[in-house]
């Protein structure tokens, strides 16, 4: 039932430090060694900042620097991803021409840091993205306007009107989320069987 040949699926790739880069800021929404994350740290003479998201109530994201070839790399961890979308908020308000923006994580979160650069004024080459984590979907259900988080299967129930949805793989960057349709709009009650697609 999912139309896999859908243009606006994402594709992602590996990272690299973009070398006209002036300055880099790195984001993980979970612990990773930066070179699980991106490639070229030790040739990158531009400072290089690398956030991630620990998911503990004992962090106080305070900057730390530790050295490599190049310059110091500072990095900050985060208790929550709702902490650090602040922190990125008020960076990309004081940010000037040159920044590059790399993004690995799931989904969800790659987008939501995407809409807050692209809101930020930062041009697409600006903002690169990598796949990392489950595969799960936020979903936007077409007929009540709802955000469905972590959705797993290719049907769902939606969990603001409850209507039975397919999960479809139109994927808008604007709303940062799959599309939902209602499965049985034709025939009330004929559902197509669920598959655990997205685990």
């Amino acid at each position: 039932m999912l139309v896999s040949d859908i243009k606006s699926r994402p594709q992602y790739s590996r990272l690299r430090f973009d070398p006209a880069g002036q300055r880099h800021l790195v984001i993980s929404d979970a612990a990773r060694p930066l070179e699980e994350v991106i490639d070229g740290a030790e040739d990158t003479p531009a400072p290089i900042a690398f956030w991630t998201v620990l998911g503990r109530d004992d962090i106080d994201s305070a900057p730390n620097a530790f050295p490599t070839n190049g310059s110091a790399i500072e990095t900050r961890e985060f208790r929550a991803a709702s902490h650090l979308f602040d922190r990125l908020d008020h960076r990309l308000a004081q940010e000037s021409v040159g920044l590059r923006l790399y993004v690995m994580g799931e989904e969800g979160f790659i987008w939501d840091v995407v809409r807050r650069s692209r809101a930020a004024g930062l041009e697409t080459d600006e903002c690169r993205t990598m796949h990392a984590g489950s595969l799960s979907r936020r979903v936007f259900c077409v007929h009540c306007k709802t955000m469905n988080e972590r959705v797993t299967t290719s049907l769902a129930a939606c969990t603001g009107c409850g209507a039975q949805m397919v999960v479809r793989d139109h994927f808008s960057r604007r709303l940062a989320a799959f599309m939902g349709v209602k499965a049985d709009a034709e025939v009330a009650g004929e559902l197509p069987p669920v598959e655990e697609l997205f685990p």
